[in-house]
């Protein structure tokens, strides 16, 4: 009981420490390394799913994970939008077959993650909240999408598509996010930040 409530009840409204803008951008930059092979897997991937193309949207979630995570670890206004933009900069620089759309694509699932905290009252930090913020993510995304690449697939398309990148969002941004901050937890880099330090209280 304690945990959940120490989890779920911090409000950092603090100004960014130099600390937290430096891990938010070793996370964000490590995930646009990640981004290259998974542009490079979500095409390769696609023949598999030629039977349901919009399907393949299953395999998102990793593109909307930094935003989670970082905003997970800092827990500071803005830190959602911090980690899906810095980590599209990156794969742009890197040569993301996205182009700059990337940079649009990272602020907007950004922002999209950035609302399921901001329902929260930048105060719940638990695992709920981080599914909630990856299915925004996802939600956020699925309409850029539409609207830039499939406006006329049809609402067939759409909800499929909407459909498999909420999921996804959910699961591997949500759920993976939060497993990813408890095995960064555990292995002592988040001493400095406040969810490392109330583990130790606990």
């Amino acid at each position: 009981m304690e945990r959940t409530r120490l989890m779920t009840t911090i409000n950092n409204d603090k100004p960014w420490r130099i600390v937290d803008i430096v891990v938010a951008a070793v996370i964000a930059v490590a995930f646009g390394i990640v981004f290259l092979a998974w542009n490079a897997l979500y095409a390769a991937t696609g023949p598999i799913f030629v039977a349901l193309p919009p399907a393949q949207a299953i395999m998102y979630g990793v593109w909307l994970l930094p935003g989670v995570l970082v905003a997970l670890i800092v827990r500071r206004p803005g830190a959602a939008i911090f980690g899906g933009l810095v980590s599209a900069a990156v794969s742009v620089l890197l040569g993301s077959p996205y182009g700059a759309d990337a940079l649009i694509s990272g602020a907007i699932q950004g922002a999209g993650a950035e609302l399921g905290f901001a329902l929260g009252l930048y105060r719940r930090w638990n695992l709920p909240f981080a599914m909630l913020a990856g299915a925004l993510a996802g939600l956020a995304a699925t309409v850029h999408d539409v609207v830039l690449y499939y406006p006329e697939t049809g609402t067939a398309f759409w909800t499929v598509y909407g459909s498999a990148t909420v999921v996804s969002g959910v699961i591997v941004a949500g759920i993976g996010s939060w497993l990813l901050l408890r095995a960064l937890i555990a292995a002592g880099v988040l001493r400095d930040f406040a969810v490392g330090r109330e583990q130790r209280e606990v």
